[in-house]
């Protein structure tokens, strides 16, 4: 009845919803799976069946943030990435391989007879070996299997190698809970996965129908909006509580339609279209609701634009972008393989429950809490940066942009660079030649499988791009770092079949693997020379890629400028060697016989998209991989693993530890207890993300975590990332606040670090807040606006609840991470409107007690006293009741671990 009365209740009533199914990625896969492990534990100790700890809502965990780039352009990287890991030494004594003379290809056969090669296939070599399974490449001119590069097998090893552990436990997982399939490693992306294999639109159990519904891990998971289904990211510790039977819970959201009209221009790709919707949206103040898109220009998006749309919707706020089912939809699934029988019944159903959208009877469009018109005519290329992917720059306006960024203060967009250096250029010898280094130049160049994948066009419009630069006689300069990390085997198979792979290749777009790589900071190491280079010279050296995640230092520390751009204009960057271009009058380069390239000359038209498209993606791409898919690979089906009720917890290992969350497991809730005298461990500003709070790359070697690893007996090389290593609560308790780039009103300037106010002493904030646990004094931490930004982690609630952190108390929350830390029993608290720590005159450097009545209730308002006498009011930001139980009871997971006692 709430529902249907949506006008007068929403917003103000609770709506719990139980999705049909549940994603993971192993990032975040890995800490819910060790919970669900050490839960067991907890029950057979609390006297309890530990059998019975198992999910109950239908879960699938894909491997897929494991790969790290040792290797890439073929070349053997001695060093590798910043992640570290098992250095594989008889790996890393092989030399890096010899360049192979070109061969010639071949054309004009009727099969394949042996190993085929499209000419030189990268800046090094495109020797191939063994094939492996899951990722079939073709040879560009007839279609036929091709082996594997060198590159993805080396990294592959790798991975696997670095990883045993975590892999182990991942597969015990597997065999002894019910409800648990785990997609192994070099499958897919786990939102491209959820798109291509696991997504059903309408389930049908025992003849009984009902429509796919999925919430999630992985930040992408809002992707499958755009095939029609229900989705949307929640953190881990809801993702949890999702598992094992509990509904999400939410406040009744307003439903907001936003009408596509008129065409796109042809220099627009999908990732235009979705930087000018994000901006349109956040003007709109969609924060915390549906989006529904309606209108005419709807029916000319594909599937692969509309899940490239509905990806973006975090970045505005929304909790999910909603495409309904229509012609275009089913026109894709009889594409991608699905059952006609399927489709029939699909559509019947849809159609009788009112969920199909119907060109014919647009004229009906459905009632919205609001409508937001956005005319895709007026869509222009766009590519956001430097530093945060809201701030959009037209292509147009790169140049200037730049330069201004260079002139403003250092802040979220600029770099106060001297007048009289924005011009300086440091020579640099590599590789026998000599380079000029400058502001704005590109030392990072990646392709990767973050936001577009998915969508064939923008994927094959780098490809094309590529080869028509390659034929003009363009190239990239060797010392930038290119990659290609596609988001499952399909995207390989289409731009082989197309026969762009090899011109990609030739630009040093070579594929490295299958995973989240550069995206999460696992990029390779940049030349040692060109690091310095950097570093003497005080450039502002540039990224560019094709992800959603550009914050600043994320990519190498040294780079300090990166641009989100799509996949054609990465390449096109990148051949042009710096951001500080204009494409309408100035060249990418000189081609052959001296001719001036511009970026028109090699900018594929929509018509020829279109024409390759409809060659290359074709259903037996979905087909053949979805088999592939369900058997498996080898090095995954040969890995052993436990098969005990318990897991056999290894003492001494560094990847997966018990964890002390279940410690106190109250069978009864207990009045919130006051916090008295705590002190503040964090003076934080605006924007701070759930990467500063919780860091998912490489582990610095001066932090906490990299001591605790180094007195294990680990040697840096071994260390790996933070998110490899998120099944070790000691870890992760280490690295929670180790963002070098953390700017903490203590210390003044970016560092890891605070001041222990009893004695005075700066230390890293493990260091401090064990401290403070050792003398019994709780913790605080006081923040700005936007806190906890970024991608949903679930350590970023877990690390400052292990550090003694009682209350966050700031201007305004990130809602995920609002929700996480009440989930694992931290309040969250807001300053009243127009009010925040410097209106009340606070320091932070003052004592906080807090007193909880018997009973909260939700928005209530709390009074704080200090140790200096001031009193002032905040609000209890439990926005409803069951919430409320949850922090009661000391956290979800204490809350459902209680059910099986």
């Amino acid at each position: 009845m709430n529902i249907l009365d949506w006008k007068t209740k929403q917003n103000n009533v609770e709506v719990p919803f139980c999705p049909a199914r549940v994603v993971l990625q192993d990032f975040t896969g890995i800490p819910a799976m060790v919970d669900f492990a050490a839960m067991r534990e907890a029950v057979r100790n609390a006297g309890g069946d530990p059998v019975k700890v198992n999910p109950a809502c239908p879960t699938d965990l894909t491997v897929d943030h494991s790969l790290q780039i040792d290797f890439s352009k073929c070349a053997i990287q001695n060093a590798p990435n910043p992640g570290g890991g098992d250095s594989q030494k008889p790996m890393a004594k092989l030399s890096p391989l010899k360049a192979q003379p070109r061969k010639l290809p071949c054309r004009g056969q009727t099969g394949c007879k042996g190993p085929c090669s499209a000419g030189d296939s990268g800046r090094h070599s495109g020797q191939f070996s063994a094939q492996i399974e899951n990722t079939p490449i073709l040879c560009p001119f007839h279609l036929q299997p091709v082996p594997e590069p060198e590159t993805v097998l080396k990294n592959q090893e790798m991975e696997f190698g670095r990883n045993r552990e975590r892999l182990q436990f991942f597969k015990w997982s597997s065999k002894v809970f019910k409800n648990i399939s785990v997609i192994p490693p070099e499958t897919g992306m786990a939102h491209q996965v959820n798109l291509e294999y696991l997504s059903r639109v309408v389930f049908e159990v025992k003849d009984f129908l009902y429509p796919d519904s999925v919430v999630g891990t992985d930040s992408h998971t809002t992707m499958v909006n755009g095939l029609g289904i229900l989705g949307w990211g929640v953190g881990g510790i809801e993702t949890e509580a999702v598992m094992l039977g509990m509904p999400v819970t939410l406040t009744l959201p307003e439903v907001v339609g936003c009408e596509l009209t008129g065409t796109a221009s042809p220099l627009a790709t999908s990732i235009d279209i979705v930087v000018s919707i994000t901006k349109h949206l956040k003007q709109a103040d969609v924060a915390g609701k549906f989006v529904e898109f309606f209108g005419s220009g709807v029916s000319q998006l594909s599937v692969a634009d509309r899940t490239t749309i509905a990806n973006m919707c975090p970045e505005y706020g929304a909790i999910l972008s909603f495409f309904p089912v229509d012609n275009v939809t089913l026109k894709h699934l009889k594409h991608t393989g699905f059952d006609k029988a399927k489709l029939e019944v699909m559509e019947a159903y849809l159609k009788a429950v009112k969920l199909f959208r119907n060109d014919e009877s647009s004229s009906r469009e459905p009632e919205y809490s609001q409508v937001v018109q956005i005319s895709l005519s007026s869509i222009i290329p766009y590519v956001s940066g430097p530093k945060r992917s809201q701030d959009r720059v037209a292509v147009n306006n790169m140049k200037s942009d730049f330069q201004a960024c260079l002139n403003e203060k250092s802040g979220v967009k600029g770099f106060q660079i001297a007048a009289e250096k924005q011009n300086d250029i440091v020579p640099v010898q590599y590789e026998g030649n000599e380079y000029k280094l400058s502001h704005g130049c590109i030392v990072i160049a990646a392709v990767i499988s973050c936001t577009n994948n998915c969508n064939p066009s923008v994927m094959l419009a780098a490809g094309l791009l590529a080869k028509k630069a390659v034929e003009a006689g363009l190239a990239v300069k060797p010392y930038i770092r290119t990659s290609l990390s596609p988001g499952s085997g399909m995207v390989t198979h289409y731009l082989s079949s197309s026969g762009v792979l090899p011109y990609l290749s030739k630009l040093g777009f070579e594929v490295v693997g299958y995973g989240c790589s550069t995206c999460v900071g696992n990029t390779a190491p940049l030349p040692e020379a060109i690091r310095n280079a950097i570093k003497q010279g005080d450039i502002i050296a540039c990224g560019v890629l094709s992800g959603t995640k550009n914050f600043e230092g994320r990519l190498c520390d040294c780079v300090r400028a990166n641009y989100l751009a799509s996949p054609p204009l990465v390449v096109a960057y990148a051949i042009a060697g710096t951001v500080r271009i204009d494409f309408e009058t100035e060249p990418l380069g000189t081609g052959f016989n001296g001719k001036s390239i511009y970026l028109r000359d090699i900018w594929p038209t929509r018509r020829e998209l279109h024409t390759v498209e409809e060659e290359c993606v074709i259903s037996s791409m979905f087909k053949e991989l979805k088999e592939k898919m369900e058997k498996g690979n080898k090095r995954w089906n040969l890995l052993e693993a436990p098969e005990s009720t318990l897991f056999p917890w290894d003492l001494k290992s560094t990847y997966i530890r018990c964890p002390s969350f279940f410690d106190k497991l109250a069978k009864e809730p207990v009045s919130p207890q006051p916090i008295e005298n705590a002190h503040v461990l964090l003076y934080l500003g605006d924007s701070v993300t759930t990467d500063h709070i919780s860091p998912a790359g490489s582990i610095a070697r001066s932090s906490a975590a990299a001591k605790y690893l180094t007195n294990k007996g680990l040697t840096p090389r071994e260390f790996n990332s933070y998110g490899a290593r998120r099944g070790n609560d000691a870890v992760m308790t280490r690295g929670t606040f180790a963002n070098i780039k953390l700017l903490n009103k203590f210390i003044g300037k970016p560092a890891p670090k605070t001041i222990h106010f009893p004695s005075g002493q700066t230390l890293d904030v493990f260091e401090a807040a064990e401290l403070y646990q050792r003398e019994g004094t709780p913790v605080i931490i006081l923040a700005g606006k936007k806190y906890g930004l970024g991608s949903s982690r679930d350590w970023a609630a877990k690390g400052p609840f292990l550090l003694g952190v009682k209350a966050v108390l700031a201007e305004s929350y990130e809602k995920v991470h609002r929700s996480q830390l009440i989930g694992i029993g931290i309040a969250p608290l807001q300053f009243l409107p127009g009010e925040n720590p410097s209106t009340l005159g606070l320091t932070g450097r003052e004592q906080f007690s807090i007193l909880f009545p018997p009973e909260l209730s939700p928005g209530m308002t709390l009074d704080i006293k200090t140790s200096t006498g001031k009193v002032f009011s905040v609000i209890a930001l439990f926005e409803n009741d069951m919430e409320i139980t949850l922090y009661k009871y000391g956290g979800s997971l204490n809350f459902v671990a209680r059910r099986f006692l």
